[in-house]
């Protein structure tokens, strides 16, 4: 669930956070006081465009924080495929926006938008107007259906997904694979060229590393040696100055002595140490000069060397390791060009046997669909009849396109007739706005006891509606918010009598300037917050009491609907 909202310097809003609770979440205000910013300041850490223009303060960045609290093991699970873990079980989101540039981050990691959405996807489904507007387009009601029957669907739609992609990587090379006897001799000839270069390279992997490792020994030689030779001087026997003589020296001193102290019997075994340390050092050293050859012979052919391997591998693919695997390409393609009409064949057949087994898994699919697409109607309709259309019929068609797709070869497509003895028509043709909006409740509603998105916003669920139509949207959203958290802008006084949590937005006048706040009402304020939308200009005693009535029935409509659930 949402459980905290917290926003700076956006609009109308100077500074402000919004702790969300279980159940039915409802926002209301008067028209204008910032009610839609609230929803926008949601949508805008998700990755929503920003726009300059949005800042309250241009000289300032705004800032908008949502800190999620999980409520199932499939969002843990979805997350944890997304590379997020969650402590504590609590995602934070956070976008931080000034006039040039916007950050991202998740959990304290910085995150691009595609990230973003596909987390937003796990934890939260929002709806507005412009989602149901989304019902008029047919693609939008196949993916509905395929929500619905996800937990089958969705994994043949996988190997339906991975046909069609060998399909298309066979269709492709089949493709490439035509050619004329001309153009087939010219290939022919480039590529044993480009083989017979390779072959003679004689490529050994790993040896780009060494030959740059002894170049570049080879080409410090003369210091290296002069280095060594120092260094040799310095720490040996051949002089009074050099470190081994004086630290000889210094052990026959010790051992001179040690006999007197026990503390100098160990200071002089320590020394010995050193001198044996040191003597070890100066002979290997020794060895390493004698073993070193830097003549002249030896690096022109290592250099001559590293420039063979350097032009192998910027011309055929960067590495040796690219090099010899683009090698072993070119011999199967050579192959296959030499034995043409044979791979002709084989490749047509293996396009036969993909393009079978895309339609083998497409009808699969399509039975799937079609299946469920009856249960989703019904429930639906069942749904719809809640929502105050008491006649309606509603019927989802599945029918088959002639063209392949990686998502099936299906199209799907509302229909529904509101009125007895009218014929089912096509969504889009006879919907309304508000009709819209209810059919996407409805849906929403069936899609809620399926899906784990622990959140659902809805902005604008009560466009065109009101009376006892208003009042079947609250109690549905009452059902929706017993199985998933709710959050709810509106307008209307039955769907806010609703209210587990109630906000109030208002506009006011501070410091000089225009702020939006929000209030999370008390029971009796929640009362004050009805009579003013009931009532309109005037707040009479009776507007008041038919406040606490709706309100005392919205509870008791709750309280009869926990009692249903749990019998």
């Amino acid at each position: 669930m949402l459980f905290n909202l917290h926003v700076k310097n956006l609009a109308l809003i100077d500074e402000t956070d919004v702790y969300f609770g279980d159940g039915l979440n409802i926002l209301t205000g008067e028209t204008g006081a910032g009610k839609s910013m609230i929803v926008g300041s949601i949508n805008l850490a998700l990755g929503q465009k920003f726009s300059k223009e949005l800042l309250r303060k241009e000289d300032q960045d705004a800032f908008v924080e949502l800190v999620f609290t999980l409520d199932h093991d499939a969002q843990r699970s979805a997350l944890m495929q997304l590379g997020i873990t969650a402590p504590d079980d609590q995602v934070v989101l956070t976008r931080r926006l000034s006039a040039g540039r916007s950050i991202s981050k998740i959990n304290g990691e910085t995150a691009n938008t595609a990230k973003l959405k596909e987390v937003a996807a796990i934890l939260l489904d929002m709806h507005g107007q412009h989602e149901h507007q989304s019902l008029l387009y047919k693609k939008k009601h196949l993916e509905i259906l395929d929500e619905y029957g996800r937990q089958t669907i969705q994994p043949i739609r996988e190997q339906v997904a991975d046909a069609y992609r060998a399909c298309q990587r066979i269709q492709s090379e089949l493709q490439k694979f035509c050619t004329d006897k001309e153009e087939r001799q010219r290939e022919l000839s480039f590529l044993e060229f480009e083989m017979n270069e390779i072959e003679q390279a004689a490529l050994t992997p790993g040896e780009d590393a060494e030959v740059e490792a002894d170049y570049r020994r080879l080409s410090n030689g003369k210091r290296i040696l002069e280095c060594t030779h120092t260094v040799h001087c310095l720490t040996g026997y051949d002089s009074e100055q050099s470190a081994g003589e004086a630290i000889g020296r210094a052990v026959q001193e010790m051992q001179s002595v040690r006999e007197f102290d026990v503390k100098l019997e160990q200071l002089t075994s320590q020394l010995e140490e050193i001198d044996g340390i040191l003597n070890d050092f100066n002979r290997e050293l020794s060895a390493y000069e004698q073993s070193q050859d830097f003549g002249e012979e030896l690096f022109y052919e290592t250099e001559k060397r590293l420039n063979e391997l350097n032009h192998i591998k910027s011309k055929y693919g960067g590495s040796i390791e690219r090099v010899l695997e683009l090698y072993e390409e070119k011999k199967k393609r050579y192959a296959a060009l030499q034995d043409y009409e044979q791979t002709l064949k084989r490749l047509k057949q293996e396009s036969e046997e993909a393009l079978k087994r895309y339609w083998e898994l497409a009808e699969r699919l399509s039975k799937e669909r079609t299946a469920y697409a009856k249960a989703l109607s019904e429930e639906i309709r069942k749904n719809l009849i809640d929502l105050n259309f008491l006649q309606v019929q509603f019927e989802m068609k599945v029918s088959p396109k002639d063209t392949i797709t990686g998502n099936g070869s299906d199209e799907a497509e509302f229909f529904i007739s509101t009125n007895p003895g009218e014929p089912l028509r096509s969504l889009g043709a006879v919907a309304s706005g508000g009709e819209l909006s209810r059919i996407m409740l409805a849906i929403k509603t069936v899609l809620a006891g399926k899906d784990t998105v622990g959140t659902l916003v809805f902005d604008e669920i009560d466009t065109g509606i009101s009376g006892r139509t208003a009042q079947m949207v609250a109690e549905k959203m009452a059902v929706i918010a017993k199985q998933h958290q709710v959050i709810c802008i509106t307008h209307l006084p039955q769907i806010a009598a609703m209210a587990d949590v109630h906000f109030q937005i208002e506009k006011t006048v501070q410091h000089g300037g225009t702020e939006t706040v929000l209030t999370r009402l008390s029971d009796e304020q929640m009362i004050g917050e009805l009579t003013r939308m009931l009532g309109g200009a005037k707040l009479t005693d009776a507007v008041k009491n038919s406040a606490e009535e709706m309100k005392r029935l919205a509870e008791h409509y709750k309280k009869k609907m926990e009692k249903t659930t749990k019998l």
